[in-house]
């Protein structure tokens, strides 16, 4: 983000020419940072950390504590080794944030910085009267179209206070406040610019409460969207199936849920056959004043089968599935990793039902996708990413925002790398807005 609306305070938002940059997201879960230095025009990352949230500190909505929060960003700081000063940090939550991409028509910079206020104004979902807005042509527009790309973020003064509050409680500066969407973004164009600079991609980040689905052409935003649909069903899931508490169901989801390798094949098989799949899809329009809004799918049933991998086995099927319906075949006599997808089952149809509806959306625009790349401490989950090819019938890889980039972080073991990288994608992308204009 880079202007502001009202008071004309905006001299935080416009980041500065600076040689090195501290990378912060902060999570409803975990807090993670990324201090990445220019050595010679290519980005070093010298520090990388983790630390959990302070809890009742931040939801789905924002951050509600500075101070815990920026305790533990001074923690974490201090922990990792990170010395840098000046922070680049993202800014997120539905009440906090709004991140929408629109078609406009093609204008010079005075005309559409007029147009873009308009659309600012009539845009503002948020009660607060003072507001920091910004916007940028997202370029790569068809030479030969009459309509360009502009994404727009706008955000209420009291969310930008309170995230300033956070970086100044830990003893840093705030260089930059961005949004999740074009801080992926720029993390795709460095490590990704090889795969995917000609290639759509959807990047799934799922994080603790929310996940966001974010359509890109190479590192150019198409489709930014953001669902209730985190890692913490999951846990919950687990928890109330199998009575547990929900820091042992949390343990139990990473260390040994498994998604069996059938699983996807059914619920591609059941989407396929379900007209309701595809049906309102021309109704869904995100970049709407008023978007479809989410609904949970209601519970899976457990199919009545007594051998899924028999082809003349019967199945127990709900006359009317849901869209994108899991429906599963279940042995019988379950082994604790059958029990553990059964628990989580109706959780992954919401899940799976949100990417494909994003997907079918952009399908229907005239677009296609080629990929989709999982990010976010969510895709930790064992065996998500095989369940999400076999359901969409698109290659599905989990994402590394730490390929190509040279990592000398002293204080950073290889195996912490390796466990954790997945969930450094908006910390990663924000350390590298010193690279990019």
């Amino acid at each position: 983000m880079g202007s502001q609306e009202g008071k004309g305070r905006d001299s935080y938002l416009m980041a500065k020419k600076l040689s090195s940059v501290l990378g912060v997201d902060i999570g409803s879960q975990s807090i993670k940072i990324c201090e990445i230095r220019s050595q010679g025009k290519e980005p070093v990352v010298t520090a990388l950390g983790i630390i959990p949230t302070p809890e009742g500190a931040v939801d789905h909505t924002g951050v509600y504590n500075s101070d815990a929060v920026g305790s533990a960003l001074k923690q974490v700081l201090s922990q990792s080794g990170a010395s840098v000063s000046q922070v680049v940090v993202s800014i997120a939550g539905q009440a906090s944030v709004l991140v929408r991409t629109l078609e406009v028509p093609k204008m010079n910079a005075a005309e559409l910085k007029e147009h873009m206020q308009w659309e600012i104004n009539r845009n503002i979902p948020f009660a607060e009267s003072t507001i920091v807005s910004d916007f940028k042509p997202l370029g790569g527009d068809d030479p030969n179209s009459p309509n360009m790309d502009v994404v727009m973020a706008i955000a209420p003064q009291s969310a930008i206070d309170t995230i300033m509050a956070c970086i100044k409680k830990a003893g840093r500066s705030t260089s930059a406040i961005d949004v999740e969407p074009l801080s992926i973004a720029r993390s795709i164009r460095r490590s990704y610019d090889d795969l995917l600079s000609d290639k759509t991609v959807c990047v799934v980040d799922i994080g603790h409460k929310t996940t966001c689905i974010n359509i890109y052409h190479g590192d150019r935003l198409l489709m930014p969207r953001q669902v209730p649909v985190g890692g913490e069903l999951f846990t919950k899931a687990l928890a109330d199936a199998l009575s547990i508490s929900v820091d042992d169901a949390e343990v139990l989801k990473l260390q040994q849920v498994q998604i069996p390798d059938w699983a996807g094949v059914t619920a591609a098989a059941d989407a396929f056959a379900d007209p309701g799949v595809t049906a309102g899809f021309a109704a869904y329009n995100p970049f709407a004043d008023d978007p479809l809004p989410f609904t949970p799918a209601p519970a899976a049933p457990v199919p009545d089968v007594s051998n899924p991998f028999d082809p003349d086995a019967t199945f127990a099927v709900d006359p009317t599935p849901s869209v994108g319906g899991v429906q599963t075949p279940v042995p019988a006599d379950d082994h604790p990793t059958d029990q553990y997808y059964n628990a989580i089952a109706p959780i992954l149809e919401e899940f799976v039902s949100e990417v494909r509806r994003s997907i079918d959306y952009y399908r229907s625009r005239g677009g296609e996708i080629d990929a989709v790349e999982l990010c976010g401490g969510g895709a930790k989950l064992g065996g998500l990413g095989s369940f999400l090819s076999k359901s969409l019938g698109i290659e599905c890889d989990a994402y590394d925002p730490l390929r190509r980039l040279n990592v000398n972080a002293r204080k950073v073991a290889p195996a912490f790398v390796e466990e954790h990288k997945q969930a450094f994608a908006v910390a990663v992308g924000n350390g590298l807005h010193i690279f990019f204009d």
